[in-house]
């Protein structure tokens, strides 16, 4: 959106305040490169290392396909998108993230509604309580819950792992919404109620349209700590795993396999990000919805 500032002539800088608006951004420029450059490296190394032999890898090392672009090879990726267990993890990852974003926003999208608009009894408290359960860490619900799965038959499958990441997801989830709802302005429900609106349709067709930004920014965050998770899926799986256990086992059982765990590490790196940058333009409007009024 042009703003007045950015409608009004500006004035010709001289080469000089060129060149000390450039000086004082360096120091900036400088920083954001180098961080970039820092977190670049890593995923570059990993990439290469994917496209390498084993002995390939341990006698020259990642950095020698740079200059010899002719060792590359696609061997590993077929055996890995050949490996029963890499691939079933990567569809159970999959089930279990989708499920574990789209679940939790969908309660927490009603639960932060009627936090911010609707009148019952004990409301405030009950939201104190939801702020309460930010602070809970995971690591004190692993065993009672280990022991309700066990009870309920849920243990190792995806609807246990997509339940555990739901609770611990919906405390920040309906916190969110709920400070977003609640900068709406009340004009437009009253007149939606006026025009003869239910709270469904309220909901619907205005709650949710106008949440788009910050409901995109918690299914990206929440869709990335599913996808990340290793200890819930240490815990509560044992043939039903997820990539970054298959991946932690197969490290586990044969370290020197790095042909089977480069590419599968590159692979669950590279799915997440795609994810990121596809709902980057939500994800900005999140982060900046509400800073403006």
């Amino acid at each position: 959106m042009a703003t007045v500032a950015d409608e009004l002539p500006r004035e010709d800088e001289t080469t000089a305040q060129r060149i000390l608006r450039f000086i004082a951004r360096a120091p900036v420029h400088i920083i954001l490169i180098a961080v970039g450059v820092f977190w670049l490296i890593p995923t570059l190394g990993l990439f290469f290392t994917s496209l390498l032999s084993p002995d390939q890898f341990t006698e020259q090392g990642w950095w020698n396909i740079i200059s010899e672009p002719s060792l590359a090879t696609l061997d590993n990726y077929d055996r890995v998108f050949n490996n029963e267990a890499i691939t079933g993890a990567l569809w159970t990852t999959i089930l279990v993230s989708v499920g574990g974003t789209v679940l939790p926003i969908f309660v927490a999208a009603m639960a932060g509604y009627a936090f911010a608009w609707l009148e019952f009894p004990g409301r405030d408290w009950l939201f104190i309580g939801v702020i309460a359960m930010l602070v809970v860490p995971i690591q004190m619900a692993l065993i009672p819950i280990f022991s309700l799965y066990s009870d309920l038959g849920l243990f190792d499958t995806v609807l246990g792992l997509v339940l555990f990441h739901t609770a611990f997801g919906l405390p920040f989830a309906i916190f969110l919404l709920r400070n977003f709802f609640i900068g709406i302005p009340k004009d437009l429900m009253e007149a939606a109620r006026i025009d003869g609106a239910s709270e469904i349709r309220i909901f619907l067709r205005l709650i949710l349209p106008l949440g788009l930004p910050a409901i995109a920014s918690l299914a990206i965050f929440q869709f990335l700590w599913t996808w990340n998770d290793l200890l819930v899926g240490l815990t509560f799986g044992r043939d039903t795993q997820p990539i970054t256990v298959a991946i932690f086992t197969q490290l586990r059982q044969f370290g020197s396999n790095i042909e089977l765990i480069a590419p599968a590490a590159f692979v669950s790196l590279a799915l997440p990000l795609a994810v990121f940058f596809a709902f980057q333009r939500y994800f900005v409007q999140g982060l900046l919805a509400g800073s403006v009024k």
